[in-house]
């Protein structure tokens, strides 16, 4: 079957229904803008456990499945593609491509697979964020995009160094076709931040570099390469391609005397950060009184206190709302103020109710245009036009099927609850099946969010007390209900009784999911009743 799925697709890529071509996502408005990655250590957060995290911003794919774990005989192959960020299902494969094939392993891990794969039965967790690098680097005839490197690392890997070593063989191997990628991976005892280019159009290979988030720190990743100097006698922060230095020479980006950081030569970039980097980074240590004209920031920070999961989900949904970077600051409207009389005693000057921080190019451009650089924009952490966000908790001390849960979303992160999805879990509910992207479907989860959240943006000051708050609340139902089914879960795992514990998670991800569903329904139908007769 697997052959002649392979023949199917390599027919289709003959009379033309190949994959994009890597340098044409250069046309995409949100290239180089697409996710953001907080990492935070063991030691860094509140109750021991390792996160990573992504928001998956833009028209990527939003159906999502799990994956079982198998078996295989010897001198099995497995196929690689290019082109499945952006199909409708798991079936679709127009536009999809067969970049070949590499052996398979004799046995696989049960994983979810996101648009780029995120968490496995071993509690082995990536989040992922573009930071393109120089366009000279790239090489599309590399088998390997990103996507495919992380899903191979979940089926085959059970820690993060193992991962970081397999990604290394492969794209050395069978090479790297993408742009400069950043894979943040976690384990139960750690998390790391790999960086990957290539190695330019004469060479298959690709060059990366990796580097430990250190015990008790939180590093940030938002589509800007990050490490800087490497010292690869330091084996339990670092470790690196073989060619990492010479490469650098051979393509001339690097002299072999001024100081080797790995940003400033691959990077592509005037300095390792921007906004994201620096606000989050300066809020968990406001104590380092970080500067964003400076010309380098720390890799990673001791937050000043400890990170809870509840801390990481609110970073999620920031816009910067009440600080100098807050897109709608300008936006102010004149109230009158009357007795009961009914005479005037005032004006209060307020926030427009319209004003909200995702505003579209066309409304900024609108309200520059009556006054100019009254909007300043800002690329917030939570977007209008993400796919879908996770984080991920790793926790050692609980059983794998329920110490890893991703924490998953739809939409906008600043406006969406948060479904927890288990490392153990084997069943997703039936509308994780489609995506939402390419059209308005129904049927796609997607949407049943998406809905509610695009029409409380219309007067999002009067709405944003109302949705956040449900948002929270289904925050706390999560984190609060979890506790108890961990806790029988677990139970079950000890009286060997496996199937009955999936069942269980598969259940709770479905109830939680229909629950958040309903809710924004009524929130859907609640906005219209308020817009009805005009936004």
């Amino acid at each position: 079957m697997k052959k002649q799925l392979t023949a199917l697709l390599l027919l289709f890529n003959i009379i033309g229904m190949s994959a994009q071509s890597i340098y044409d996502q250069v046309n995409d408005p949100y290239f180089g803008e697409t996710c953001t990655s907080i990492l935070v250590s063991k030691g860094a957060s509140t109750d021991g456990s390792v996160i990573t995290s992504h928001t998956c911003d833009g028209r990527y794919r939003t159906w999502l499945t799990i994956e079982p774990g198998q078996q295989f005989k010897n001198d099995t192959t497995t196929v690689i593609y290019k082109g499945k960020l952006k199909t409708e299902t798991a079936w679709d494969m127009r536009n999809v491509k067969v970049a070949g094939e590499i052996p398979q392993a004799k046995e696989t891990f049960s994983f979810l697979n996101t648009a780029y794969p995120c968490l496995n039965e071993k509690q082995l967790a990536i989040g992922e964020t573009t930071f393109v690098g120089p366009k000279e680097l790239v090489n599309e005839n590399g088998m390997f995009l990103i996507e495919e490197l992380e899903r191979i690392a979940l089926e085959r890997c059970s820690t993060a160094r193992d991962a970081i070593q397999l990604i290394g063989e492969l794209i050395e191997e069978y090479g790297y076709g993408d742009w400069g990628e950043c894979f943040t991976i976690a384990d139960k005892k750690e998390v790391w931040q790999l960086e990957i280019v290539g190695e330019g159009p004469d060479q298959i290979g690709g060059i990366w570099a990796a580097q430990r988030i250190p015990e008790g720190h939180v590093g940030v990743s938002a589509n800007i390469s990050r490490i800087g100097e490497i010292n690869l006698k330091d084996k339990e922060h670092f470790m690196a391609s073989k060619n990492v230095f010479s490469a650098a020479k051979k393509l001339g980006r690097w002299d072999g005397k001024e100081p080797f950081k790995f940003w400033k030569v691959y990077g592509g970039v005037e300095k390792p950060f921007k906004i994201r980097e620096y606000f989050i980074l300066n809020a968990l240590a406001p104590s380092l009184k970080l500067d964003f004209e400076a010309d380098e920031l720390p890799f990673s920070v001791k937050p000043d206190k400890k990170l809870s999961v509840q801390d990481v989900m609110a970073l999620y949904r920031e816009t910067y709302e009440g600080t100098k970077y807050d897109m709608t600051q300008h936006l102010l409207v004149t109230k009158k103020k009357y007795n009961d009389q009914k005479e005037e005693i005032g004006v209060d000057t307020l926030k427009s109710p319209i004003a909200n921080p995702w505003m579209g190019r066309n409304e900024r451009n609108l309200y520059n245009a009556l006054k100019p650089e009254i909007v300043e924009f800002q690329r917030t952490v939570a977007v209008s036009w993400c796919s879908y966000s996770e984080i991920i908790q790793l926790r050692d001390w609980l059983p794998d099927e329920i110490g890893g849960v991703a924490w998953f979303s739809f939409d906008n992160p600043g406006q969406s609850p948060r479904i927890p999805i288990y490392a153990g879990a084997t069943k997703l509910p039936e509308s994780f099946n489609y995506c939402g992207q390419k059209r308005y479907r129904d049927d796609a989860a997607i949407w049943q969010y998406r809905k509610a959240n695009k029409l409380a943006t219309l007067e999002w000051q009067s709405t944003k007390d109302d949705l956040l708050s449900e948002v929270a609340y289904f925050e706390g139902k999560g984190l609060t209900e979890t506790k108890e089914l961990e806790a029988r879960v677990k139970q079950l795992i000890e009286a060997g009784e496996k199937e009955q514990a999936q069942k269980l998670l598969n259940r709770y991800t479905k109830d939680f999911t229909g629950a958040t569903m309903l809710r924004w329904k009524e929130l859907e139908e609640q906005y219209w009743a308020k817009f009805g007769l005009g936004f």
